[in-house]
């Protein structure tokens, strides 16, 4: 008897767009296998899914490769990170000391 395939989503998100892939994979796929058989890449050439950085339900996963999906699992793609949200925050601080500076000066 063959066994019964699992359906998990699939999705990645732009500012401007989306996709969501209803996807079906064997029992013991694990995430990276099932973003790569998703056939993401055709919606977003430009994305390396053999590398970018995969979570379930808002979680990151830090090995995406060992990962075994369940039935219903959202798998999402990350997009890279465009600033280190550290250093964001290092400036954001820096701006605020100054700005209160500014103000005592008044």
């Amino acid at each position: 008897m063959a066994e019964s395939l699992i359906k998990v989503e699939v999705v990645y998100a732009l500012p401007d767009r989306q996709q969501l892939l209803c996807v079906q994979v064997a029992p013991g796929t694990t995430a990276r296998a099932a973003v790569l058989h998703s056939r993401m890449g055709a919606y977003f050439p430009e994305l390396d899914l053999a590398t970018c950085s995969l979570g379930i339900f808002g979680k990151s996963l830090p090995r995406p490769e060992e990962r075994v999906l369940e039935e219903g699992d959202r798998v999402e793609i990350y997009r890279p990170l465009v600033a280190d949200p550290k250093e964001v925050r290092k400036q954001r601080a820096a701006r605020a000391v100054q700005a209160r500076q500014g103000s005592l000066g008044d």
